[in-house]
């Protein structure tokens, strides 16, 4: 199974924050890759993979103009889209369906309003309680069941840091390419 996100309605200045965690949350929860829409942020993109080669693996950045086209193909393409949304089906309740489906998934997070055809074209609308919060949180949480915590075993290839678990301070391996 392949993981995807799309952000929706990224606005440049407002949401530059939000939306560059969104890409790192999905980077480090095993996604392979993220499409933003909206107003297209080349420095975000840039700052995102400018992490990616510092601290490994290949996960893409790409800006999309229309986001309907991307969500259309994907579905014509057998995948399956999740919409992360406060007004969707518990997420513990679904996510045994939502893996057994074995496709590639597209795993959408709002902006500002998602508009009605995003709700009409998931496959799934999954909340992460039915109560507003952050994107970021509704995101790790659902990539966190999707991968049964496996998230916590990933290597990034080819890093340049990397990060030693250590109980008493900051160890970190720098690597020499």
């Amino acid at each position: 199974m392949n993981v995807n996100v799309l952000r929706l309605d990224h606005r440049i200045g407002r949401d530059t924050r939000i939306t560059t965690h969104v890409c790192l949350t999905s980077r480090a929860f095993g996604a392979s890759k993220i499409y933003l829409s909206g107003q297209e942020d080349t420095k975000l993109m840039d700052n995102v993979i400018d992490i990616v080669n510092r601290w490994g693996g290949d996960f893409q950045v790409e800006y999309i103009k229309n986001f309907m086209e991307l969500i259309l193909k994907w579905r014509e393409d057998g995948g399956k889209i999740v919409h992360l949304t406060m007004y969707g089906s518990q997420a513990n309740e679904k996510i045994n369906e939502i893996k057994k489906s074995l496709k590639d998934i597209l795993i959408i997070v709002g902006g500002p309003k998602v508009p009605t055809e995003v709700f009409e074209n998931a496959d799934w609308n999954i909340s992460i309680t039915n109560q507003p919060h952050s994107e970021v949180s509704s995101l790790g949480v659902f990539q966190h069941l999707l991968m049964d915590g496996k998230e916590f075993d990933l290597e990034f290839e080819n890093p340049l840091f990397e990060v030693i678990p250590d109980n008493q301070g900051k160890n970190v391996n720098v690597h020499k390419n």
